[in-house]
């Protein structure tokens, strides 16, 4: 029997496949995202999410294989092109938003807002376009984070406010247009209908993600945000203590009865780091994001420390991935970036666009 013999290019595919996680590869093939020329020794990928590291580690793991099938170094040519992803079918009013993502917990206290600004920077940092919505009505903590506690919303046609730049991502919230020191006493519609101008009537730029900043529990914010806009997907943010799981919990079975896609749990304080002598402790216990992540079959995003820093660089409006001092405590948001996107696009189907057809009269 005689065997055909495999092109270059099927033999490059098969380099690459023993690398990349499998169900990922299958969907890159099945989009043509590669492109091999083997007289120029060329590898040209389109790729639909920012991964500064994954792609080096696969340019370095495929080197030599690669080598030795073209007969010398191979090249890279890399673009990017971030899809926007088929959701639930809510009213898209902006155009500029290719995806939104709520960041949410059913419990307060676990960190959300923390991770929610540092996921955007990390974002922005990989490379997307990235903005950040504070949707906490009653308690908006993003002014004090971007530290831009004094900065107010303006508007430039009298229409749109324009959004607050700080840290190579744009954002805003209800408290970019009260006073610090005023409480918001609203009643749920009230605060819904502000969180809806506060998104609608935004001038935001083209962005890859918009990062949604939820407040705590599933009330109506969590409704309006879920039947009203059409949300990408959702990733929660728990501890790993019993307590906070249980809330979290309840995070996820509301957004699957609202039909929102869920990309994954991230466990935050996972482990507590001392300042002084560098030894870690599970403070809030250990492996609760990831059952959490098991029961409900989703990924998990991975674990995220509990250090003071942290504290520190929010409280000072500072936040630590753009800060950028300690390698230590920007790495894991960086990974935990990649991760959220590749997620996504391993998880979700890209719109398509739809085409009109007019009739020739």
């Amino acid at each position: 029997m005689l065997f055909k013999k495999k092109t270059l290019e099927q033999q490059v595919f098969d380099c690459l496949e023993k690398i990349i996680e499998t169900e990922l590869f299958k969907k890159m093939i099945e989009q043509r995202l590669f492109t091999i020329d083997s007289e120029s020794a060329a590898i040209t990928i389109t790729l639909p999410f920012y991964a500064p590291k994954w792609l080096a580690e696969l340019q370095q793991t495929s080197s030599e294989a690669l080598t030795s099938l073209f007969k010398q170094s191979p090249t890279w040519n890399v673009s990017y092109k971030i899809p926007t992803y088929t959701h639930k079918q809510v009213p898209k009013r902006n155009t500029d938003i290719k995806n939104i993502i709520a960041v949410s917990s059913g419990k307060g206290g676990v960190g959300k807002s923390t991770v929610s600004v540092n996921l955007a920077i990390a974002l922005a940092k990989n490379g997307a376009k990235v903005g950040l919505l504070d949707a906490d009505i009653y308690g908006p903590s993003l002014p004090t984070m971007l530290g831009k506690k004094t900065t107010k919303s303006t508007s430039s046609d009298g229409k749109l406010l324009e959004p607050i730049e700080a840290y190579g991502i744009v954002g805003n919230s209800i408290g970019f247009l009260i006073e610090d020191k005023d409480a918001m006493v609203w009643r749920g519609p009230m605060a819904s209908k502000a969180l809806q101008q506060v998104l609608n009537e935004t001038n935001w730029p083209e962005l890859d993600y918009l990062i949604v900043d939820m407040p705590p529990g599933t009330g109506d914010i969590q409704l309006t945000m879920s039947q009203n806009v059409p949300i990408t997907s959702a990733v929660i943010v728990t501890t790993p203590q019993d307590v906070a799981l249980i809330d979290a919990q309840k995070g996820v079975i509301m957004f699957n009865k609202v039909d929102v896609n869920v990309a994954g749990i991230i466990e935050n304080m996972s482990v507590y780091a001392c300042v002084k002598c560098g030894h870690e402790e599970a403070i809030f216990g250990t492996g609760g994001g990831k059952k959490l992540a098991e029961q409900f079959k989703l990924p998990f995003l991975g674990q995220l420390p509990l250090h003071i820093q942290y504290r520190e660089d929010t409280d000072a409006g500072f936040p630590t991935v753009a800060k950028n001092e300690s390698v230590s405590l920007v790495e894991p948001y960086l990974q935990l970036a990649e991760d959220v996107a590749i997620n996504l696009y391993k998880e979700l189907q890209p719109t398509i666009e739809q085409i009109k057809i007019t009739e020739l009269k």
